[in-house]
């Protein structure tokens, strides 16, 4: 539980994660606070926009429709990663919810099923509406994942919370489908992930710091490596399947019956010359 925190606060806080922000008209002021209360603040949800067209989407989530006025959501991000602030107060985003969901996201513990509409959720979630037709097909690109991930994480360092504050609008809200392309399991462990760094992290770096592994961390994916399980052509189970071996221990079998091997496949190498000798009317 928290007080909202102000237009500015978020807005840093969007800009420390390393997000790429664009501020749309007079979207501090921008809001629906005279139809509720805006907070405690309990967690960021996640929506997908049901639309194409990056210009076209964020017209749509400031200024709404006649039946949902806008602000629709407090930031649009588009496929190309940015977010667009578009209100700040209390959105038409969220709708009513579950309350033993919103309870579970206070404590921070897994979701249970959303099976009521009972509890408003404009006035306790963050929302941020991500720019995709929500039909499975359309593609998430890699740089708007990303951006969902700052962002998310951005809110969460502001309050203090871990990735359990984050859920999605199916998770909240019966009937509901978004986002559909990914899941919102996988975001949470980005944004887990996210929050074990300091703000604006790149996961690049990390990338590069791998490079340079220690002895122990040799040791240690060299075991995971002998250890991986891995197909034993030679075996088949009651199914005819390969039966599934460690690696360390096919390499051991194949050590083990290397002599043996050797020697059969010499004394097959020899048969066979003699054969082919007789057949030709040679002396073998």
């Amino acid at each position: 539980m928290a007080p909202p925190a102000s237009a500015s606060a978020f807005l840093t806080a969007l800009l420390r994660e390393g997000l790429t922000v664009v501020e749309v008209g007079d979207w501090r002021d921008h809001n629906r606070n005279h139809k509720g209360p805006f907070g405690p603040m309990h967690g960021v949800m996640i929506h997908h926009t049901v639309t194409k067209g990056s210009a076209r989407t964020v017209d749509i989530c400031r200024h709404g429709y006649a039946s949902l006025p806008g602000p629709l959501c407090h930031g649009v991000i588009t496929k190309d990663g940015r977010v667009h602030l578009v209100g700040y107060g209390r959105a038409n985003h969220a709708g009513l919810g579950d309350d033993d969901v919103l309870r579970a996201v206070i404590a921070e513990r897994s979701l249970p099923a959303d099976n009521e509409a009972n509890t408003d959720g404009n006035r306790h979630f963050y929302g941020f509406e991500c720019e995709n037709l929500g039909d499975g097909e359309d593609p998430w690109p890699a740089v708007q994942l990303e951006a969902i991930e700052r962002a998310a994480a951005a809110v969460c360092r502001l309050h203090g919370w871990n990735e359990r504050s984050v859920i999605g609008h199916k998770e909240w809200q019966p009937g509901k489908v978004d986002p559909r392309g990914f899941s919102m399991a996988s975001m949470r462990g980005r944004v887990a992930e996210r929050l074990t760094h300091p703000a604006g992290w790149d996961r690049t770096d990390q990338e590069e710091d791998d490079m340079a592994l220690s002895d122990a961390d040799i040791d240690r994916l060299a075991d995971a490596v002998w250890r991986r399980r891995i197909s034993n052509q030679f075996r088949v189970d009651e199914k005819g399947q390969p039966r599934q071996i460690a690696a360390e221990d096919f390499l051991e079998y194949g050590d083990a019956h290397y002599d043996t091997l050797k020697a059969q496949l010499d004394t097959l190498t020899e048969q066979v010359a003699q054969l082919t000798a007789l057949v030709k009317g040679e002396q073998p």
